[in-house]
């Protein structure tokens, strides 16, 4: 069964090409690669905050996975952490794809750069009934301010009352050094 994949991702890789060897391996390899790519582009930086958000939405609408592609600086960015918040609140898989190993246009590679998922976590209430959503801002956990929490069931008793970052749910894996011209469709069906 085909997937729709959101690519999350800072602009700079786009500029650098890195996240474009990701979003449009399929053409190189075969057609019909099983995902389809709804990201967001250039319009993107001309929005207010609201219609960012209207428009991050509804392009999230129609997917079930989110690929955030981990460049220098992509934790750091709002409106990444945004789609990412809101990917995991809409229940897609998530995982995240280091592209700093990937040759740019001056056909040179980076070191990889901080994992979101260390940045960004969900806190259960104290009865197991609420998901909180935070963010690893100035130093400190604070609650993340982009987008309320949502109430939830079967909550293992043991997380109760505790805070966790995404990377204890979500893989992250290297472009170059994990194959991911290969290996993406599998990446995205675990």
């Amino acid at each position: 069964m085909a997937k729709r994949v959101f690519f999350s991702f800072h602009y700079q890789d786009v500029i650098d090409f890195r996240a474009n060897v990701v979003r449009n391996h399929k053409m190189t390899k075969y057609e019909g690669a099983g995902y389809f790519d709804a990201s967001i582009w250039e319009d993107a930086k001309k929005e207010s905050d609201l219609a960012l958000k209207r428009l991050i939405n509804s392009e999230l609408k129609n997917t079930s996975v989110t690929a955030v592609l981990i460049g220098s600086e992509t934790y750091a960015r709002r409106w990444v952490r945004y789609e990412i918040m809101k990917s995991l609140e809409k229940g897609n898989y998530l995982l995240g794809i280091h592209v700093n190993s990937i040759k740019c246009k001056d056909k040179k590679t980076k070191d990889n750069g901080a994992n979101p998922f260390d940045y960004l976590g969900v806190s259960f209430s104290d009865d197991g009934k609420r998901v909180s959503l935070i963010e690893y801002k100035n130093n400190k956990w604070v609650n993340y301010s982009d987008l309320d929490g949502w109430n939830i069931s079967n909550v293992d008793k043991k997380d109760w009352g505790k805070s966790y970052k995404l990377s204890k749910y979500y893989k992250v894996y290297d472009w170059v050094n994990d194959n991911g011209y290969d290996n993406f469709e599998k990446w995205i069906t675990n």
